[in-house]
């Protein structure tokens, strides 16, 4: 699961975070409510949001607007 972000193009990247972000909300809410099944999800959701979050910050396309 870790590497399975690197193949995506810079467009699925930014559709994965957005998608990564709405799961992580709807789980802290349930937390909230107590209606989770494995506490561990949250941990997992946060690692993959920042993993995608770095693919994005260092792919070519954000680098070429950065110089700029």
């Amino acid at each position: 699961m870790k590497n399975s972000f690197k193949e995506l193009t810079f467009e699925e990247l930014l559709t994965k975070q957005d998608e990564l972000k709405k799961k992580y909300r709807e789980l802290r809410f349930n937390m909230v409510v107590g209606h989770v099944d494995n506490a561990l999800e949250k941990r997992t959701l946060r690692r993959q949001i920042a993993r995608v979050n770095t693919l994005i910050y260092n792919h070519a396309d954000v680098e070429k607007a950065l110089e700029e």
